[in-house]
């Protein structure tokens, strides 16, 4: 019976040491807002883009520890959005090439605890609007990163479909999301065995 108690405890501490954060719920409960509002304009649903995603996180891990104030954000004056140094290197990490991003639209918000009614209205009812009113745009990919949500809008064009860049390395993307939590459902399952 010790043998027993042993394993499944060693089981469920796998679990939580291996176990990635399965759910996305402020980046989810923003997509599903931004297509619901796409909807009711009658404007097609913009579609999971995984190479945005990767950059929007990637980008919103920049603004990690910048408070929220009266210019950051979705009130930023157009023209005088922060330029990244690291840029390419962010590009490069999400395996993009900048020819396949320039037809795309970067945006951020800086929202208090990303209350999901808040965060979505700096998209919906702010300059950001005008982007997602866009008929050219048929992605999107979405990072967080403490108060701060990078929404990426991806369009239907080569030069903004965030596919493949020609020159960086094409190599297997991490495993992330669903395929994170199945790969630790696995390995606890095999631990037990």
């Amino acid at each position: 019976m010790s043998s027993i108690s042993k394993l499944i405890l060693l089981s469920l501490l796998c679990h939580a040491i291996f176990l990635t954060k399965c759910d996305d719920d402020e980046e989810d409960r923003l997509v599903q807002g931004i297509n619901q509002y796409r909807t009711s304009l009658n404007l097609t649903a913009l579609s999971h883009n995984e190479r945005a995603e990767c950059l929007a996180s990637e980008l919103a891990d920049q603004f990690k520890g910048q408070p929220c104030t009266n210019s950051t954000g979705s009130n930023t004056i157009p023209g005088t959005e922060p330029q990244f140094p690291n840029f390419q290197n962010l590009l490069t990490k999400c395996h993009l090439n900048v020819t396949t991003t320039r037809d795309g639209q970067i945006m951020q918000a800086c929202v208090p605890h990303l209350d999901p009614s808040l965060v979505l209205s700096n998209f919906t009812m702010s300059q950001y609007s005008g982007y997602l009113n866009g008929t050219q745009f048929s992605g999107i990919g979405v990072g967080s990163e403490d108060d701060w949500i990078v929404v990426i809008l991806t369009a239907n064009t080569s030069q903004g479909d965030y596919g493949l860049g020609t020159n960086v390395d094409n190599g297997v993307p991490g495993i992330s999301g669903l395929g994170g939590c199945l790969v630790a459902l696995v390995v606890g399952l095999f631990m037990l065995l």
